[in-house]
């Protein structure tokens, strides 16, 4: 393997550790807001009752909650995902990426990539539930995402399909 495909390789597999350390680091984060919403609960109350005082705090606090208990299970799906991306690049490495395995990693990263999107729906409802209490979050529907979780799936049926190619020509040889 030439020198510059080696290196961003590498590169791509530092990414994705660094990726998955701070998708773990959100997670944990998220955990300690959660506990933090309830021990400062009055503070937060008397904080959006004043500052700004369009805000229902009654109204507030339970969608954040909701949203942050949401969030968990995103933070779960990314970081199987980054496994699976990781998986994948050792096989790059090795020179050997059209592997039956791939294929299925490659199927499960659509899924994943499936489920995020209708979280991110998800929050767009939460964020309307927000904005209805006095919040201003801005969210947009962005249909990218949605093209990018087609576009895996389809990797993912050419990946199948260079496996079983392979699989013949190596029954063939």
């Amino acid at each position: 393997m030439d020198q510059p495909r080696f290196a961003a390789l590498g590169l791509s597999q530092l990414l994705l550790r660094i990726a998955r350390v701070l998708n773990l680091a959100t997670g944990a984060g998220l955990v300690l807001m959660f506990a933090a919403s309830f021990l400062f609960e009055p503070t937060f109350r008397e904080f959006f009752t004043k500052q700004p005082p369009r805000i229902d705090p009654a109204m507030l606090m339970p969608t954040l909650r909701l949203w942050m208990i949401l969030a968990l299970p995103m933070v779960a799906v990314v970081h199987t995902m980054i496994g699976r991306l990781l998986a994948m690049v050792d096989t790059v490495r090795a020179g050997d990426p059209f592997v039956s395995e791939n294929a299925a990693r490659m199927k499960s990263i659509a899924w994943y990539l499936l489920a995020l999107q209708l979280f991110n729906l998800t929050f767009g409802i939460l964020a309307k539930t927000m904005n209805a209490a006095g919040s201003r979050i801005d969210w947009t529907f962005n249909g990218a995402g949605w093209v990018a979780v087609a576009l895996v799936f389809v990797l993912a049926r050419v990946f199948e399909e260079g496996t079983r190619i392979r699989t013949d020509l190596e029954a063939m040889i």
